[in-house]
């Protein structure tokens, strides 16, 4: 995506940092257990944190974590939730860290809002020789048929590319690194699900940044569309299902 569209997807996620909290999943501990498995450390910087989804679980595996947000509202939210985590302002473009200060810098739904150009020696600076970096995406597993009609109901701006999840990420991440900071990266993925009802699932797909940037009008239509799909099936007509996802991981040591 251009620069100005990145920006502008991007910069929404303060105004519904609540509902974000609330509704958007964690990370498959799996995923995070394969980015921490070639790590030299323990030290772990979670970059574009938000309100702290992945800062949690890494907190949970025992690792030493800090927490970098540039958003006020997301960064607000993450310190209510976890008041014990070192908790930062700041961006993947000036990280307010010092050299070599952390072992891995994860970014959970986060490193396609990078601008990588500034990002990646920024990365690279305070990361340890043999660092890991580590892109995590959730994504819906459009494999079960009706998770399909409701990407097909959905749309992208709620549901996201329809392609092999990490395919496309490795581009957008800008995970192309240069090879003085950064060698080839991997990727593995690695099943999830997240308990919900139709509510708020419906209340999950309008946190996506698509949809904070849509017109009322158009907005509203989509989120009608969605209800009346989960209404329809009866995998989701009555009571809490779970929502077929994975984990898309991309690992990248520095060198």
């Amino acid at each position: 995506m251009g620069e100005g569209e990145r920006v502008a997807l991007g910069s929404g996620f303060g105004q519904v940092a609540g509902a974000y909290a609330e509704h958007r999943p964690d990370y498959a501990r799996a995923a995070v257990g394969w980015v921490l498995e070639v790590a030299p450390g323990s030290r772990v910087l979670d970059l574009g944190a938000g309100t702290g989804k992945l800062t949690a679980t890494l907190v949970e595996m025992g690792v030493d974590v800090v927490a970098v947000e540039p958003d006020p509202g997301m960064l607000g939210e993450l310190r209510r939730g976890l008041p014990g985590v070192r908790a930062l302002a700041g961006g993947a473009e000036e990280i307010p860290l010092a050299d070599g200060a952390v072992d891995v810098v994860v970014a959970g739904n986060a490193m396609h809002w990078f601008d990588m150009a500034v990002a990646g020696p920024e990365i690279a600076r305070v990361l340890v020789p043999g660092g890991v970096l580590a892109g995590l995406w959730n994504v819906v597993d459009d494999r079960v048929e009706w998770v399909d009609g409701l990407a097909r109901v959905s749309g992208s701006a709620a549901i996201g590319p329809r392609d092999t999840p990490a395919s496309w990420r490795v581009e957008a991440a800008g995970m192309h690194l240069p090879e003085a900071w950064f060698g080839a990266a991997e990727q593995a993925e690695f099943a999830h699900g997240q308990r919900r009802t139709a509510d708020s699932l419906v209340a999950t797909l309008a946190t996506r940044a698509g949809m904070l940037v849509m017109p009322d009008d158009e907005r509203d239509a989509t989120l009608t569309r969605i209800r009346a799909y989960l209404a329809s099936r009866p995998e989701t007509a009555r009571g809490e299902f779970t929502l077929p996802m994975l984990t898309s991981v991309l690992r990248v040591r520095r060198v």
